[in-house]
């Protein structure tokens, strides 16, 4: 039998990414896989490749929430992977001193608004069936200070913390339904294609931002997934209020270059 046989799941922010790559191992897992995304277009070519169905949903719109709920008032799992760095627009300022309120809002609406709204519904919609699995995903970025990314930072040890309370909670409540959260740290996403570009220096650029990652590279989305089936799959059915860290070694310890040969 398939690890997530029948289980009805939802990903947020499936349309591309880490998201699509949940959306898919979820579907090869057996799942029946609702594919959100706040670009409809994008969530409808994964749910067309996989067999799931597609829907329209702003993680940080209450109203959208509640219309889901009405139409997917009974679910299983739940990955409130939704999220934003700040600068998918332009490479605007996002450090302590010179941050704008307004941007600093902007990501915390959609990263921590979106999970908690998520994790609301999630109780809502697994409390008949009293067990569940909810999967937020965090970032290396929510366990260590970020400089340049302080509203992401933030967010994200939010989202961490947030998570072992929903986690506390469904168990005062009497309630098999787990949170955990997943850390991932340099994942290669269309995410990070604004820090990267395309000019002659990105293979630069890609070799500088994991200098100091043990593994000397980015992780993929399918070692993400990887982890995500494992956590909504009743393998991990003693697992709440933890984390798991795909990051190359990174929080590791020191950094472990390349061993010197000659």
């Amino acid at each position: 039998m398939k690890r997530l046989n029948r289980k009805t799941c939802v990903v947020t922010g499936a349309g591309r990414g880490i998201g699509a790559a949940i959306a898919r191992r979820f579907a090869e897992e057996g799942a029946r896989v609702v594919v959100t995304d706040k670009d409809l277009p994008a969530a409808a070519v994964v749910a067309k490749e996989i067999g799931g169905q597609a829907r329209l949903l702003e993680v940080s719109q209450e109203g959208h929430w509640a219309e889901f709920a009405a139409e997917f008032p009974r679910i299983d799992v739940l990955v409130n992977n939704a999220g934003v760095t700040g600068f998918e627009e332009a490479l605007v300022a996002h450090d302590p001193e010179h941050a704008r309120l307004a941007d600093w809002r902007a990501v915390h609406r959609v990263n921590l608004d979106g999970t908690f709204l998520g994790c609301r519904y999630a109780i809502g919609a697994m409390r008949a069936g009293k067990q569940g699995s909810i999967i937020n995903i965090s970032s290396r970025s929510g366990m260590v200070g970020i400089p340049a990314a302080a509203a992401y930072a933030s967010s994200k040890a939010a989202i961490r913390n947030h998570s072992k309370t929903v986690a506390l909670y469904c168990a005062q409540e009497g309630l098999n339904i787990r949170c955990n959260s997943v850390h991932p740290a340099a994942i290669l996403t269309p995410m990070w294609e604004p820090m990267l570009g395309e000019g002659p220096d990105r293979a630069e650029r890609m070799a500088a931002f994991v200098a100091d990652t043990p593994l000397h590279r980015f992780g993929t989305v399918d070692e993400v997934a990887a982890a995500c089936v494992m956590l909504a799959s009743d393998e991990a059915a003693y697992m709440t209020g933890s984390e798991i860290t795909i990051d190359g070694g990174l929080l590791a310890g020191s950094v472990a270059p390349p061993k010197q040969v000659g």
